[in-house]
């Protein structure tokens, strides 16, 4: 059905109540003018207005003589306006495009319902009931035409429509502004309502396969000439403009299309319709020519439509349709592999395909995605903007902002990858001179924008550079750059490469000072120290930058070499090593350290021993970094060299305390328990307290597994975790700046060293440790003796709690204060390594609960039930839940003003807390969504209370939702146990995934 009825009793209502103006005579010769009018070249007011004009008479509402208004009068005078205005549509051939531009939706929607009625379809029947083959011609088309408006009208609802800028406020221009937009928005509503019945009729117009006729001006006079014509009946509708089958199918599979490719958004199988559609939109008009068309079709948005079309129905196994390059940016986008991505961008700056817009969009989405974490694609977005900039100079158009910011801060890998783009983007020897110009001229531009020299030169050499520029243009950047720097003095004959620069007297030793600094590079490090040590012998050039630091157990036997040059150049090579392991770059602190192992066995044995003990450390980092981070074993070699530092025994050599504490923990890490405890050699415990320390570690954690939980090493760990603690050792300053605790025992332990971080507060920091077990250990102890205080409230639970001593002889000594901080620096470092394990989270959450931080100690709370339930959608384990901890959820619950949730959670507990429930479910000032929980609530008797209750302060609305909770068959209790249980599960689950959303 179309949208008839309502919409044009809306059109009529909505028109001023004013009476006719026109008087008859007037409007006989507006009718006999009109053709006259329709005939002129350039008709002014434009045909199309004229339909405005008409309708707008047409539908003009009178007033009766009690002053009423009534709808207007179905009189000949209007028959006649409604049918010029019809005429006025057939002179412009029922061109919807023209139409639609220039009419508004209210007046087209007029217009072709006219067209439906002086066609004889019946009022108030719906098209997609009708037979369109045993219809007239005319009045099938007719329905098509209203059909395929109502198509291309919801379409062009979707499209963002840019606001138009508002003249001065006339209130009765607003008014009618405003009657019209709500006019619209009414017959939009009834259009999309009636969409799938539009849907249909078009797919079923494409099964005829006759031609179709449309009204003329001649076919409209026929029908005024016969005398029993009621509102346009007649017989004579197999005249008219003859529109061919193939052109109806071509216009009917555009609309379809369209459609379809709209309602993908939501529905992405659409796209495959849409597609065969579209392409067989494409394929009539290559039959036909687009020129033979009665209604024209916009051949480019066809194009773009086929192209969308096959981007989003491709699929990554299928060959055919990664022809072009917006389907393969597109696969690549949605599967990850964006370095193919990179690939296409660069293959395509030769043939120059894809259009400027599109570039930049894909740019936008990568760096949407960068800017949400994926901190992987700023490289992405880097090379891809490079490939986009080098596009924009090639085709003359001005260089990004991005690209600006981007390369505020150039390295070598953002160089090489430059010239790269540069060089593949152009071929020198079919490329115009304009091109080769543009091309120069941007590296120009680069070199002059550039203040490190380094960077200068490895443009300025490059073969792309040479070929382009000539040996003049080459001299004359080189003035200017002399000119921006007088300290600048760069060869004029173009190198080879950056590290065959030869040494000069002339060059600046501030600038070569510069390249020393920023070079990690060891053989070009030591090319700059010659040429320095080459200019004067006066200077220390391990001390031109204070970011240059060695340990100072390393210090003083590097300082001791005597040779100046080698002083610098092991200073150097060492401290940067330690730089790049620091901010973890691996590989060239891999090289530094193997040309500082290479120099040093020279000469010195100490050395060599201690890079080789700093190169275990790095592989150690590396490992953790790298394979180990995805649970992949160390290597056999890594591990034998790891046990061969531990039982080292070369005298004199300075060791850094972190290298102990990090192979340990290496060895606690990957469970490395049997050579801990049974292969260590005896001397190596006495003497190197880590060991001894990692040995214990080991040794309680190899028995936790066990069937019975040993107690011998875990009281031996215990008592050396305590005299760490005590307060009473005394206070010694390492080398490396960090306070150690020093204490004396009169046992096989001997003395125990360990390091003690103020900041700002006393935490003992044990290992890196990874190992799951190996930090419950470590993180139990501390839990235990932070609870063993005589003067603490509210003890933290943890597991393996009671392998520990219960009392400790003098509580005086031990600094509580620090144990504190060291429970929450471990726990909080423990949950970086695994944020799901419940035991560490119940863990978290009791330690705000000891601090009154409820709302969070909530918030961990239901974390541990989440994380071990599947967000509650099992049950949670009853060690998890246990009622301490559901006591101290009530309690937090309590605090925050949520009595509702209190009384649901003392359903939790073993036995029902009745008494709590019921002083919670008497206050009245609850910060909770009360009535709306009772669905919660399982247990009939909290329920019966919960009724008496509201009966008594009168809340009816809240005693019905009590009884409405009770009256639920499940909560019988004569129904099975297994009934009942499920119940209360399932309001369980319910109630702690309501309370998941509100504390996450």
């Amino acid at each position: 059905m179309s949208a008839e009825a309502a919409d044009r009793e809306a059109a009529t209502s909505s028109r001023p109540c004013t009476p006719p103006q026109t008087s008859w005579f007037e409007f006989v010769l507006e009718e006999a003018l009109l053709e006259q009018h329709l005939q002129k070249p350039s008709p002014d007011p434009p045909p199309v207005q004229l339909i405005v004009q008409f309708l707008e008479q047409a539908s003009k509402p009178s007033v009766n003589e009690q002053n009423q208004v009534q709808p207007p009068p179905d009189n000949k005078r209007n028959r006649i306006l409604k049918l010029l205005a019809l005429k006025v549509a057939a002179h412009l051939k029922w061109d919807l495009d023209v139409l639609e531009k220039s009419l508004s939706v209210p007046v087209l929607n007029m217009l072709l319902n006219e067209l439906l009625c002086i066609s004889k379809v019946p009022p108030g029947t719906k098209h997609v009931d009708v037979d369109l083959s045993s219809l007239p011609p005319t009045t099938a088309m007719a329905i098509l035409l209203y059909n395929r408006w109502a198509i291309r009208t919801i379409v062009q609802s979707s499209f963002p429509v840019k606001q138009v800028k508002p003249g001065p406020p006339q209130l009765n221009v607003m008014n009618h502004i405003q009657q019209e937009k709500e006019l619209t928005e009414n017959i939009l509503k009834v259009l999309k309502e009636q969409a799938a019945d539009s849907i249909l009729v078009l797919e079923g117009a494409l099964k005829l396969n006759k031609d179709l006729y449309v009204h003329t001006i001649r076919t409209l006079d026929l029908l005024a000439m016969e005398p029993g014509m009621v509102n346009g009946e007649t017989e004579s509708s197999t005249a008219g403009l003859k529109i061919s089958a193939e052109e109806i199918q071509c216009q009917v599979c555009y609309d379809l299309g369209a459609i379809y490719f709209q309602q993908g958004s939501t529905n992405a199988a659409v796209h495959e319709k849409a597609k065969e559609k579209f392409f067989k939109t494409k394929e009539l008009i290559a039959k036909n020519g687009s020129s033979s068309l009665h209604f024209t079709i916009d051949e480019e948005r066809l194009a773009g439509y086929c192209q969308a079309c096959e981007v989003l129905t491709s699929s990554s196994d299928d060959a055919s349709q990664q022809a072009t390059p917006y389907s393969k940016i597109h696969s690549c986008m949605k599967s990850g592999k964006y370095q193919d991505l990179v690939k296409i961008f660069l293959e395509d700056n030769l043939t120059l395909s894809l259009p400027e817009q599109f570039r930049q969009s894909v740019l936008r989405e990568l760096f949407q995605k960068a800017q949400q974490g994926n901190d992987a694609l700023d490289e992405v977005c880097f090379k891809v903007c490079v490939c986009n900039t080098v596009c924009d100079v090639l085709q003359g158009r001005i260089i990004d902002i991005q690209f600006c910011q981007l390369f505020l801060k150039p390295s070598k890998e953002k160089i090489d990858f430059l010239l790269e783009v540069c060089s593949g983007s152009i071929n020198l020897e079919s490329a115009s001179e304009e091109l080769k110009r543009r091309m120069a001229a941007f590296l120009k531009n680069l070199c002059l924008g550039m203040e490190d020299l380094q960077f200068v030169f490895m443009i300025s050499s490059h073969e792309l550079f040479i070929k382009l520029l000539k040996d003049d243009e080459r001299k004359l950047l080189i003035d200017q750059m002399r000119k921006r720097s007088p300290r600048i003095n760069l060869c004029t004959k173009p190198v080879t490469s950056f590290y065959d620069i030869p040494a000069s007297a002339s060059v600046n030793i501030g600038q070569l000072e510069h390249q020393l600094i920023l070079s990690v590079d060891p053989w070009r490090i030591r090319q700059i120290l010659i040429e320095l040590h080459g200019m004067t012998s006066e200077r220390q050039f391990w001390t031109i930058s204070n970011k240059w630091e060695v340990p100072n157990v390393y210090g003083s036997v590097i300082l001791g070499i005597k040779d100046s040059l080698t002083r610098d150049l092991v200073y150097i090579l060492m401290a940067k090593g330690l730089h790049c392991c620091a901010i973890k770059d691996f590989v060239h602190a891999k090289q530094l350290f193997a040309a500082c192992l290479e120099l040093v066995t020279e000469f010195s044995p100490k050395l060599r021993q201690v890079m080789l003990n700093e190169m275990l450390l790095l592989d150690i980092y590396t490992h953790e970094a790298g394979a180990g981070a995805s649970g992949e074993r160390p290597p056999s070699d890594l591990i034998s060299r790891v046990r061969g530092y531990l039982e080292m025994r070369v005298p004199d050599i300075p060791l850094r305390q972190v290298i102990a504490e990090e192979c340990v923990a290496f060895l606690l890490n990957w469970c490395e328990n049997e050579y801990l405890t049974m292969q260590v050699p005896l001397p190596l415990v006495q003497t190197n307290p880590y060991v001894k320390l990692g040995q214990l570690l080991a040794a309680t954690c190899k028995e936790l597994p066990g069937p019975k939980e040993s107690r011998r090493t875990a009281k031996d760990l215990w008592e050396v975790v305590v005299q760490i603690c005590s307060v009473s050792n005394q206070h010694k300053r390492g080398n490396d700046g960090r306070v150690s605790l020093i204490k004396h025992r009169e046992s096989t332990l001997g003395i125990m060293y360990r390091y003690v971080e103020f900041c700002p507060f006393m935490g003992i920091l044990f290992f890196p440790l990874q190992e799951p077990l190996v930090l419950t250990t470590i993180l139990s102890l501390f839990v235990k003796l932070h609870n063993v205080r005589e003067d603490i409230v509210n003890d933290i639970a943890a597991e393996h709690i009671s392998i520990w001593p219960s009392s400790i002889p003098n509580l005086q000594s031990v600094d509580f204060e620090a144990v504190a901080i060291t429970v929450k620096e471990l726990v909080s470092y423990a949950l970086t390594i695994n944020a799901n394990n419940h035991f560490w989270l119940i863990i978290q959450a009791d330690i705000y609960f000891a601090t009154n931080q409820y709302s969070a100690a909530l918030h961990y709370y239901l974390q541990a039930g989440a994380v071990c339930s599947d967000f509650f959608n099992k049950m949670v384990p009853p060690d998890v839940y246990t009622d301490q901890v559901i006591k101290r959820m009530i309690k937090c619950c309590s605090l925050l003003n949520c009595h509702t949730q209190v009384a649901i959670l003392c359903q939790f507990l073993r036995e029902v807390d009745y008494k709590t429930a019921f002083k919670a479910l008497q206050e009245q000032n609850s910060h909770d969504a009360m009535d709306s929980y009772y669905e919660y609530i399982w247990d009939v008797t909290i329920l019966e209370y919960l009724t008496y209750l509201h009966h008594k302060r009168g809340e009816t609305d809240k005693r019905q939702i009590a009884i409405k909770a009770i009256g639920q068959t499940e909560l019988n209790a004569s129904n099975p146990e297994e009934v009942l249980q499920l119940a209360a599960q399932r309001r369980k689950k319910k109630f702690l995934q309501a309370m998941a959303k509100l504390y996450f």
